[in-house]
């Protein structure tokens, strides 16, 4: 019997405040998009660390993905991904440092300085 991929209800995966607002403002932003366009998130293999997190505009949505509500916008997650953002919030921070989305991964047993790579033991 297939079983439906995981509602957003059953994930701990969430999206901050901050994260939503940015996400909504770059949609709104970007000329002739399509309002199913939402952000993928997803984690690599890869990095200074062993994985990294990649982000992008994405109009597609993959039967397995999990979706993630971020106000009137999506987050799009596979399901190999998710597995690694269990307990994880994709934040949006806008410092001096620069603005950018970043994973507050509490799965994550060190990452390197920019926020983009981190190893799990």
């Amino acid at each position: 019997m297939d079983m439906p991929p995981p509602s957003s209800s059953d994930t701990a995966f969430r999206v901050s405040p901050e994260a939503a607002t940015r996400l909504q403002d770059i949609i709104a932003a970007q000329p002739g998009i399509d309002a199913s366009t939402g952000l993928r998130v997803s984690v690599l293999a890869g990095g200074c660390n062993g994985f990294q997190y990649s982000f992008a505009l994405d109009g597609e949505e993959r039967p397995d993905d999990i979706v993630v509500p971020a106000g009137s916008a999506r987050v799009r997650v596979d399901p190999a991904s998710m597995d690694l953002l269990s307990g994880a919030e994709l934040h949006f921070n806008d410092s001096l440092m620069g603005a950018h989305f970043t994973v507050r991964n509490p799965n994550a047993t060190s990452s390197c300085g920019c926020g983009t790579s981190f190893s799990i033991d």
